[in-house]
């Protein structure tokens, strides 16, 4: 063992095994993985190995199909056996809800780019699996890319073909103290200690602990999961292939074949924590006792559904530990505010997506910035909030106890909620209010009668005419909006004009106006869609995503420079938005200045009243609109203020639902869906507020490259869908006859225009105004044709007023 590498791995589980080997496969051969006790101590030992390409998050499912493509090549590298089985797998329904959500998930399979799925009836999965019964089902979907490996030849095999590239790996070394340096890390251990420049914690079990050493609360925990292998079954041992992995959603088990009996693993509904605080450092090999009347309603469901296990015996059972995030995602990357110090952890499925992982990772530490859009795992997509063990218990197990139960798109989950509230939230949920959440935030969906309750759905919910006189108030009168849950950045110092002119692609707006601002990423990717807003005094903010408040934290800091200063005012500042044709009427009512040469997108201080205000004059619903700022003292009294001065214009309550629909209407798009950060400025559109002619800027040579070249394949464009009874919400596939050209990014009805719209990247070749399409929603084919952007107001004269 060295006393120097550039980079130390923590940990020798699957994760951190991959980690070593992409590291050294893309040219970092000087770095180390250190294990306290043996490969695959912990969790990697005792995993059922299962491997599957579906997910419903494209950037996942890519990550792993990569995962699943990589096997072959490790196993060949290592000459180590994997045990790899594609066996091909199956996952049924059972009710009706069920088997509509599989039949939509299916199309949004397809519209992710897994060609090798299709649905199947009952009787055609007892073909597939013999020993499944098909009573109570109603259909499944078959996935060809599914099966399982031998875990321990799996981190084995990393770890020689990581060997073999010239990384190294050390057995029974443990990490007893990590001290951050000038230069990066010291890492302590029991046989001395090594400096590096990066350190990464892949410690699985121990991720609790080895974020401790940095000061670092990580948002895991250990659940306990129970699968048994039975004896030998009569019928298998009749069969010339072996059985899919099989995944009963009704039950909360799955199964798949081992020898000639089978593994059945369950996700138990009353689920159980252990060691919240990190394993013992002892533990590495060992189990716990079955505990078999805590899972005695899945045992059921399973035996039922596979009558075959009635008739013999078990012969292991394993309850064995594995670490869980609160959305049940991995937590990777570099943490916020601890340069060197890397994630790579949570990684529930690591068998499945610990190839994945370790490729990003390595990218990420390599070259600045992963291939694929890796949000969905990146360990600033929480804050300081998460570090709660409650809200870590909470939500941990919420997400086991409901690994097999279907989320609708218009459900709100309960764990770990409410967290922060706005100071006038009791007074909202007093007027009807329904919340959603963002962050730690809640956020207003709607206001409804009392005692009014949503039903969870795919189609259109029993909220769709409440939604459609809240957009019918905001177009025709005066809606008012809590716009807590925006983020707001101040930023200031000598050089905050030069630092912000380089950090993003726009022109800079001057005094008192604001103006969009894409931001970018040296390769020309998109890091946000954000507004900059200039006060006249020095000052600026700039304004985005309120559930991106780390991620862009930890953005800006990576990127700051000396005479600047940047401050997240997210526990200082909140405010309500005006938005329609009257928000102008009420507003001059408690204006102490004159407002009424405030142009659009041009911003000031105000008196509100009594208050002192931050005042924009903008509205992401396309109408006349202001946003106004103030102090989390303030947000009841402004609300008061408002909702008396709009008294004569009939002003009504707004949330979030309503901005949806009437963003849409004028092709608005949002991040995560229209804008990620695996698109550039000119495949969405954004290119058109990059100021081409300023000096350099962070992303300029990649973004001028993608201009003077042959432009994006794909492009984002408008759909006008044929009506039915629900919406596009986003990933549904578009067809030009039977291929597939695109997917939706986001949908909603149209309450003014009166048609179902959705925002959609496709293949520039049918991105023309007039093309006909197809698009499948909730399973069903539509017809859908690409119209010209911004359907209400085209000309944008409603929101100049």
């Amino acid at each position: 063992m060295n006393s120097h590498y550039r980079v130390v791995v923590i940990g020798g589980g699957v994760v951190g095994t991959s980690v070593l080997y992409h590291l050294a496969k893309m040219g970092w051969s000087d770095v180390c993985l250190l294990e306290r006790s043996v490969l695959t101590a912990g969790s990697s030992w005792h995993a059922a190995g299962g491997i599957h390409a579906l997910n419903a998050d494209p950037n996942m499912a890519a990550l792993q199909a990569y995962t699943i493509d990589l096997l072959s090549e490790i196993e060949e590298e290592s000459d180590q056996n994997i045990g790899l089985h594609m066996t091909g797998g199956l996952t049924m329904a059972g009710t009706p809800d069920r088997w509509e959500w599989l039949q939509s998930a299916y199309r949004v399979f397809q519209s992710i780019g897994i060609e090798d799925c299709r649905l199947v009836t009952p009787e055609e999965a007892q073909e597939l699996c013999p020993i499944m019964s098909k009573d109570n089902l109603l259909g499944g979907m078959w996935a060809d890319r599914e099966g399982y490996v031998d875990t321990t030849g799996t981190v084995h095999a990393y770890a020689i073909a990581a060997k073999k590239r010239g990384a190294s790996y050390f057995e029974h070394t443990k990490v007893e103290e990590l001290i951050q340096t000038a230069d990066g890390w010291k890492v302590v251990t029991d046989k001395g200690t090594i400096t590096c420049e990066h350190v990464v914690n892949a410690a699985g079990l121990w991720a609790k602990q080895v974020g401790r050493m940095a000061g670092i609360e990580l948002p895991v925990s250990p659940l306990k999961h129970h699968y048994l292998i039975s004896d030998t079954i009569p019928q298998l041992e009749e069969l010339d292939f072996e059985v899919p992995m099989t995944v009963d959603l009704e039950g909360f088990t799955y199964l798949r074949q081992d020898q000639k009996g089978v593994l059945l693993g369950i996700y138990e509904v009353d689920h159980e924590h252990w060691a919240m605080d990190g394993a013992p450092w002892d533990y590495g090999m060992e189990l716990f006792q079955e505990q078999t009347d805590r899972i005695e309603h899945e045992l059921i469901c399973g035996f039922e559904r596979y009558p075959a296990l009635q008739d013999v015996g078990v012969k292991t059972w394993v309850n064995g530990a594995f670490t869980f995030s609160p959305d049940g995602n991995p937590l990777v990357g570099p943490v916020p505010g601890k340069p060197g110090y890397w994630c790579a952890c949570a990684v529930m499925a690591g068998f499945l997506q610990g190839g994945g992982v370790g490729k990003s990772l390595a990218e990420w530490m390599i070259h600045g910035e992963p291939e694929a859009d890796v949000f969905c795992m990146d360990v600033a997509r929480y804050g300081k909030f998460a570090e709660n063990q409650r809200y870590i218990r909470e939500t941990t197990g919420q997400f086991y106890s409901r690994r097999f139960v279907m989320t609708y798109p218009n459900e709100q989950l309960p764990a770990g909620r409410p967290l922060k509230m706005a100071p006038a939230h009791d007074a909202m949920t007093a007027a009807g209010c329904k919340w959603g959440n963002s962050w730690d935030l809640e956020v207003p969906l709607y206001f409804a009668p009392e005692g009014f309750e949503e039903t969870p759905t795919l189609k259109r919910s029993n909220a769709f005419d409440i939604v459609g006189e809240e957009s019918k108030a905001i177009r025709e009168g005066v809606g008012l909006l809590d716009i807590t849950g925006f983020s707001r950045y101040e930023i200031g110092g000598p050089n905050a004009e030069q630092w912000l002119d380089k950090i993003m692609a726009s022109k800079l707006p001057g005094p008192n106006r604001a103006r969009l601002a894409p931001m970018l990423s040296p390769e020309g990717r998109l890091k946000g869609d954000l507004t900059v807003l200039n006060w006249g005094d020095g000052t600026y903010w700039i304004m985005g995503s309120y559930y991106l408040r780390a991620w862009h934290m930890r953005w800006f800091n990576d990127h700051l420079e000396d005479g600047v200063s940047v401050r997240d005012l997210g526990e200082e500042m909140c405010g309500f938005g005006l938005a329609g044709p009257k928000s102008k009427a009420v507003i001059e009512k408690l204006a102490e200045q004159d407002i009424s040469d405030l142009p659009f997108m041009g911003c000031r201080d105000v008196d509100i009243g009594p208050l002192r205000a931050k005042v924009a004059r903008m509205s992401v619903t396309g109408e006349l609109g202001y946003e106004i700022n103030v102090r989390y003292g303030d947000h009841i009294a402004l609300r008061r203020l408002l909702l008396e001065a709009g008294a004569d214009q009939d002003i009504r309550e707004c949330g979030f639902n309503a901005m949806l629909s009437t963003r849409i209407e004028k092709t608005f798009g949002i991040w995560s869906a229209e804008f990620t950060q695996l698109y550039t400025a000119a495949q969405t559109g954004m290119d058109r507020w990059i100021d081409w002619d300023k000096g350099d800027f962070v992303g300029r040579e990649a973004a001028l490259k993608e201009k003077e070249g042959n432009g994006p394949s794909q492009l984002l464009v408008t759909l006008q869908i044929e009506d039915g009874d629900s919406d596009a919400s986003g990933y549904e596939p578009i067809w030009n006859g039977d291929d597939r050209i695109g997917f939706v990014t986001s949908g909603a009805y149209g309450y003014t225009v009166g048609a179902s719209l959705a925002m959609a990247m496709v293949d520039r070749e049918f991105a023309a105004e007039g093309t006909e399409l197809g698009v499948h929603i909730v399973g069903n084919l539509r017809k859908a044709k690409v119209i010209a952007a911004s359907p209400y107001d085209p000309k944008g004269q409603a929101m100049r007023g």
